[in-house]
């Protein structure tokens, strides 16, 4: 039985909200569990949730408690949820925030609909998502940040080469299967692995395995492009 992915909105547009809503709602293995206004009157909802959702979509220009705010609570509070960022300012600055404080994707407002289905499943599925163009921002953004510190202070001894091997297939955002089939090793060996490198890099999820990776220069994302 497939298990579907359960989604929360957060928007404080009630068209754009509605519009999103009846896109997702037609896909079979997507559903909305609540959708909100802003950032209040989604933590309120999260709060007493029977079910919580996998993934939560959230704006991040809304009055009261903005997405930023937002998403520092639910990482606080929900920290097994997976965020989306979702706004009309695509710039840099705003992204490396976003990924700093947890978001695992993040999504232009006018980004087209099938955009929009492709991140929600590769999140699901691997845990995040982020394009090139994201993925550009990241390497620019971090590579130097902290540059002296990170090499005096990092030891690349630290990780097994098998651990180096799934981190960096991790970055070039193959799935679980993927990468036992890529290094023949099982799926649950591979989960393993996955887990030493959270544990290793005390890292919350594995979109925090990505910026890890990119700031002590473990990979090379340039071939991606």
């Amino acid at each position: 039985m497939d298990t579907k992915i359960t989604i929360a909105i957060a928007d404080d547009e009630l068209l754009f909200r509605q519009g999103l809503i009846s896109i997702l709602s037609k896909e079979q293995n997507l559903e909305i569990l609540f959708d909100a206004e802003n950032g209040n009157h989604l933590m309120e909802q999260l709060r007493t949730a029977e079910t919580l959702p996998e993934i939560v979509i959230t704006d991040l220009k809304m009055p009261g408690l903005n997405g930023v705010e937002t998403t520092k609570l639910i990482r606080k509070e929900f920290p097994d949820i997976k965020i989306i960022a979702l706004t009309s300012y695509f710039s840099k600055p705003f992204i490396i925030n976003m990924i700093s404080i947890g978001a695992v994707a993040y999504l232009a407002k006018n980004s087209t609909p099938k955009l929009m289905l492709t991140t929600i499943n590769e999140v699901s599925e691997k845990g995040f998502y982020y394009d090139e163009q994201v993925m550009r921002f990241i390497h620019e953004g971090l590579i130097n940040k902290d540059d002296k510190i990170k090499k005096s202070s990092f030891d690349t001894n630290y990780f097994t080469s098998r651990e180096k091997e799934v981190l960096e297939l991790i970055c070039k955002q193959y799935t679980t299967n993927e990468i036992g089939e890529k290094l023949f090793i099982s799926p649950r060996t591979v989960d393993g692995h996955r887990n030493n490198l959270l544990l290793k890099t005390e890292s919350k999820n594995v979109a925090g395995l990505v910026v890890y990776a990119i700031q002590n220069k473990l990979v090379t994302i340039d071939e991606q492009f």
